[in-house]
């Protein structure tokens, strides 16, 4: 059994729903309401898959490259641990983001899919909440279920993007961007130091 808030915590951290309006709205500025509800449903499709896969076969391909787990999960913590520090210090995803979708073309699938939904860092988490020699299988699919749960509220908040973004604005987006930054560092800290532990063997005192 796993701990599902948490796991919940983590993947709305490195997801970031509220931090994917903004990439959404700016996308699809130009596009009628009926098209703004089929693109929220092909990014919501889309993303789903990528992470998925992620679940299903990232750990496998590892082990295909001889990379052990340990070293991708301390990787993974440094790579998440960066990405924590650009949103709290850095530019806020909103605004990273924003800039992408203002140079390409507007679709589901970039940038919102790919790399605002499905980003680098909830690729990473995706692989090391279902390490296939801590977890059974049963603990997999609950993980992977948390992770649905979160882009269904992502879904959610794209479908209302337009009540949603006139509320708290693109600085409310920023503000709550920020702070899932802070809750990122440490949970990407607490990777580092779990990669560091089995990598070396290191037995901690109970």
């Amino acid at each position: 059994m796993i701990d599902y808030i948490p796991v919940l915590i983590y993947f709305f951290a490195v997801i970031d729903p509220v931090g994917t309006l903004p990439v959404f709205m700016a996308s699809t500025a130009h596009h009628t309401a009926k098209q703004r509800r089929n693109i929220a449903l092909i990014a919501f499709a889309a993303s789903s898959f990528v992470l998925l896969f992620f679940i299903v076969a990232g750990e496998l391909i590892l082990t295909a490259m001889h990379i052990p787990l340990p070293a991708f999960q301390i990787a993974g913590g440094i790579v998440l641990f960066l990405f924590a520090l650009s949103m709290i210090f850095g530019e806020g995803k909103p605004e990273q983001e924003l800039k992408m979708a203002d140079n390409a073309r507007e679709t589901a699938i970039f940038p919102i899919a790919v790399p605002s939904i499905a980003s680098p860092g909830a690729m990473l988490a995706a692989v090391l909440l279902t390490k296939n020699n801590v977890y059974t299988i049963w603990e997999q699919a609950q993980t992977a279920a948390m992770m649905m749960i979160v882009l269904v509220i992502t879904l959610i908040l794209m479908l209302g993007s337009s009540v949603i973004i006139r509320v708290i604005g693109p600085m409310g987006a920023n503000i709550i961007s920020r702070v899932m930054g802070f809750i990122l560092a440490s949970l990407a800290t607490t990777n580092i130091l779990a990669g560091i532990t089995d990598y070396f063997g290191i037995v901690l005192p109970q």
